[in-house]
């Protein structure tokens, strides 16, 4: 190999036959465009973004004591230069970093014992000394006591939903049995999951499991939801006796379309719809209430020769027998009007005494669920029959037995559980990244900012899982 002119080193020769097409990227880019937007050191507090070290402060303050008199607010902090520089630390055996000092504002304040009413008594803004905050150097490392350490990153699953089966090893059968899991960045876990039963169960940060529709029964309905705002947003305490959650009736309508039938000679009609047959094996004749005349019989693939059928003779409506709706269940409750009381709930199935009833009655409408085996199952209804709560109170008492064992439970100390571990901002957070996962798993269009959990994910968690 040729010298140089010193001859002592070997002159480089590159063997490479593709050329280098792209130079080499800075790899410790990331980590410190990463650190400075944690600390947002050179940006004005008033233009800060709420992330990074802006974020913690946001969330941990204002701090209240429990009288509610002295309130602890959060202003600004900000980031004093280093007083040595890298190279003079590690000379000095000293740490790299910035004085950090936030500016807070107590507020003390006077409530009158006759109304109630709370008034800014005084306030007082101290800038306050925190503590060191470490600077990364140049080059991607930090400086402790004179070393020179790095910071390793650590792989972990991303906040969202996830699902997931068992390959079928948990069940002697080989049944595939499908779960997912909800993952927030900080807060409770949920996990959804199948037994051999085709009943969905959840466990709550891997608890002892309890059937997945005592977790519907106990969120709160509209209505008392916007009542528990407005009494945090006033200051007002909340009358548990007016918090309500959703009923059986009203969760089913979020899980499966419904259908009208009326009363229709011996039988009953039901509006056509193609979109609920195409691909299904029929399970009943397909005959117009009108005219009484069979397209399909029961057994038969409806295809696209039934369809061309029924859209040229412009058929509306079908006929069911007594028979057929005996397969069905129904959407709502059946009660007496003048009573109040509930004959049959919504989901049961109809049966000869129901049809009695309707008979009796002079009932000629009602509406049924759209289950059947080509669709969506009757997993949810059935978890729902299994359950042995039916309304909030029974629910959030459950859950709080199983997270609290052996605490006696009250309806308002187990609603506080309740909304703490998921719809607190305090103690329960998804991430801009964990509520762009969900939304994008399960098509919601929710806001980015709204990191607790909300109603419908939760529905729609279940919904998605059933549909598995």
């Amino acid at each position: 190999m040729k010298k140089s002119f010193t001859d002592k080193h070997n002159i480089r020769k590159s063997f490479g036959k593709i050329p280098d097409l792209v130079n080499m990227p800075n790899l410790l880019e990331i980590q410190k465009n990463s650190y400075d937007l944690f600390l947002q050191k050179d940006i004005k507090p008033d233009e800060r973004e709420d992330i990074g070290l802006q974020a913690v402060f946001n969330k941990v303050f204002p701090i209240t004591d429990f009288s509610g008199v002295a309130e602890l607010r959060f202003v600004k902090y900000e980031l004093e230069d280093p007083k040595y520089d890298v190279e003079e630390c590690i000379q000095r055996g000293g740490t790299y970093g910035s004085l950090l000092k936030v500016t807070l504002n107590l507020i003390i304040r006077e409530i009158d014992e006759e109304t109630g009413i709370s008034s800014v008594k005084d306030i007082k803004e101290q800038d306050v000394y925190l503590g060191d905050m470490p600077l990364m150097t140049s080059k991607g490392t930090f400086v402790f006591n004179g070393t020179t350490r790095v910071v390793v990153s650590q792989m972990h699953r991303s906040p969202g939903v996830f699902f997931d089966h068992d390959k079928g090893k948990s069940h002697s059968s080989g049944k595939f049995l499908f779960a997912s899991r909800l993952i927030p960045y900080n807060g409770s876990w949920i996990d959804f999951e199948f037994d051999p039963k085709d009943l969905i169960y959840v466990r709550i940060d891997k608890r002892r499991k309890l059937l997945a529709s005592s977790l519907l029964l106990a969120l709160d309905d509209k209505k008392s939801s916007e009542y528990r705002e407005n009494c945090i947003k006033e200051g007002k305490e909340i009358d548990y006796n007016k918090i309500n959650g959703m009923t059986q009736e009203e969760l089913f309508k979020f899980f499966y379309k419904t259908s009208s039938l009326k009363r229709k000679n011996k039988g009953w009609q039901i509006k056509y719809n193609k979109d609920d047959f195409i691909g299904m094996k029929l399970e009943f004749d397909l005959i117009d209430s009108e005219t009484g005349k069979i397209y399909a019989k029961s057994g038969e693939k409806f295809n696209i020769v039934v369809q061309k059928k029924l859209s040229e003779n412009s058929v509306k409506n079908l006929f069911l027998d007594d028979t057929t709706i005996q397969e069905n269940f129904l959407a709502n409750d059946i009660y007496d009007v003048n009573t109040g009381i509930i004959y049959f709930e919504a989901g049961e199935q109809i049966t000869e005494n129901t049809l009695k009833y309707l008979d009796e009655k002079n009932i000629n409408e009602f509406d049924i669920l759209h289950i059947n085996s080509n669709q969506q199952g009757s997993y949810i209804r059935d978890t729902f029959f299994a359950d042995k709560n039916k309304n909030r109170n029974d629910a959030i008492t459950e859950i709080y037995k199983i997270l609290r064992p052996g605490e006696p439970p009250t309806v308002e100390s187990a609603d506080k559980l309740f909304r703490n571990l998921f719809f607190d901002r305090e103690r329960y957070d998804l991430s801009p990244v964990g509520r762009l996962k969900i939304n994008t798993r399960l098509n919601l269009d929710t806001d980015l900012n709204l990191r607790v959990l909300q109603n419908d994910d939760i529905i729609k968690i279940i919904s998605y899982l059933a549909g598995l």
